[in-house]
């Protein structure tokens, strides 16, 4: 598409890729596991092939695609990349526009609890005068945007989310929320576009951080920069295997369902607050439904890419970002919501460096995928954050 016009999008995947899907699931060469090994060295054999065999004879996609459809879908170019959103209008007086980004291992499906909490908040016990008009985009390498064609995409991104809500959407002014590299768009927004970003909302401090430790931390930062090492340590080499050698996972996920399920899940399992017990915090519809947007846009190589962008990136680049941030404002308001059973707890002290920090809530439960775990918290927090912005 060469307009300004967005185009409506619907999901409908061919059925070729699911006949050949269930064949690929049918034809699966299971590993080996010791015993009593359970889900600490990755994903536990026993519940995989439970997964698989549910996926091969329960699971409907076409039931969870026309779910997914309900939702207002359109694709437009920006900047000469397709990028796939959601847009779903407020039940309001006057609601206020906001952008959620997603981040990995997921989709813009992250969020399709909470759109109608942010958009209708009156049917849920809400006040209709808090509604927003949503947005919620696929990063280009994920979902149904276009995959990337050059490196350094996530350094664009930015540009990107305010152009679509600007020139492609007609807000002047909007907030912002996300999570996971979703807070690191959100935060380049702020920085490079602080005349139309009001007001930020972040479930954690960008990772990029952590490699600005300063030389008078805090005792509370001192804790946390422990806290992530040994974190690093136990459960960060999936980072550096997608930041160093993404193509060479890539090709095996691609090609296995039941492989590509197995790296997915475990980080679902891991990253929630769940207990161990993932099933009590995501159904095998809702892990499956991720797994399968993966599967059936071929994403799981591209979905790497930001990794591989900020671990690559050459000095010019990180001269250009310094520049952004150096030109680019500080003072846009930052509301954090921290989720215990999150990847990273971060003390205020540390968001105090990079953000001007007006609201800090630290919430009783919820883990990494906070808007799939915890909607209702995570909706009023952004609720109450937004009003005086309005």
């Amino acid at each position: 598409m060469k307009n300004n016009k967005s185009s409506a999008f619907k999901i409908d995947i061919t059925p070729d890729v699911l006949t050949d899907l269930r064949q690929r699931l049918k034809n699966t060469r299971w590993s080996y596991q010791a015993e009593d090994a359970n889900w600490d060295a990755g994903t536990d054999l026993h519940y995989l092939r439970e997964l698989v065999a549910y996926w091969q004879d329960a699971y409907d996609w076409r039931k969870q695609e026309a779910a997914l459809n309900q939702l207002a879908q359109f694709k437009i170019e920006v900047d000469d990349i397709g990028i796939h959103f959601i847009h779903e209008r407020g039940k309001g007086p006057k609601p206020f526009p906001i952008i959620l980004t997603h981040g990995y291992p997921d989709s813009f499906y992250r969020f399709a609890k909470i759109i109608p909490l942010l958009t209708d908040p009156e049917s849920f016990g809400g006040r209709a005068e808090d509604a927003f008009d949503v947005v919620v985009p696929d990063l280009p390498g994920y979902g149904f945007s276009d995959k990337p064609v050059k490196p350094g995409t996530i350094f664009r991104v930015n540009d990107l989310w305010a152009r679509l809500m600007t020139d492609k959407l007609g807000y002047e002014r909007f907030g912002a929320h996300g999570g996971d590299w979703g807070s690191t768009v959100t935060e380049q927004l702020a920085r490079s576009h602080p005349e139309s970003v009001v007001a930020i909302h972040l479930t954690d401090v960008p990772f990029g951080h952590i490699f600005q430790k300063p030389g008078d931390p805090s005792p509370a930062e001192e804790k946390f920069f422990k806290n992530n090492d040994q974190w690093l340590k136990k459960e960060g080499a999936y980072a550096l295997i997608q930041s160093t050698k993404p193509q060479s996972l890539a090709h095996g996920l691609n090609d296995s369902p039941a492989g590509l399920a197995a790296w997915i899940v475990e980080k679902f399992r891991g990253w929630s607050d769940c207990g161990g017990k993932i099933e009590s915090r995501f159904t095998k519809d809702e892990l499956l439904t991720h797994v399968m947007i993966y599967w059936a846009t071929e994403s799981i190589g591209t979905s790497f890419l930001p990794y591989y962008d900020y671990a690559n990136a050459g000095a010019l680049t990180w001269i250009k970002e310094g520049m952004k941030k150096w030109a680019g404002s500080s003072t846009v308001p930052a509301a954090f919501a921290l989720f215990p059973k999150d990847i990273s707890q971060p003390p205020r002290d540390w968001a105090e460096r990079f953000f001007n920090v007006q609201r800090w809530t630290e919430m009783p439960r919820g883990g990494h995928f906070a808007a799939m775990e915890e909607p209702e918290l995570l909706a009023e927090d952004i609720r109450i954050w937004f009003r005086e912005f309005r």
